[in-house]
């Protein structure tokens, strides 16, 4: 079954949200992570962009944006690039 790259930008509940926890969290909630990176927002505060390997089928992506939003100190989400891969 063809595999999808799903990028994710996380943004933390609030300033004091620790991202270097989030991360080592992310690993854990049954998607394959393939990478993450901070971006900058504004006045200091950061967002989380997060790379995921899902299969290609059908409610996958979905389950891993519920997973995503149900995460203690993720505040809000926004799925940047979905592409499937080769």
């Amino acid at each position: 079954m063809a595999e999808v790259l799903v990028k994710v930008k996380l943004f933390p509940e609030s300033a004091e949200t620790d991202l270097s926890e989030l991360v080592e969290r992310l690993g854990s909630i049954g998607f394959r992570l393939n990478a993450t990176r901070e971006e900058p927002i504004a006045f200091g505060l950061k967002a989380l962009v997060a790379e995921f390997v899902v299969q290609d089928a059908e409610g996958e992506a979905e389950k891993l944006e519920e997973r995503l939003r149900e995460m203690s100190g993720v505040g809000e989400l926004e799925v940047m690039e979905v592409h499937r891969l080769l």
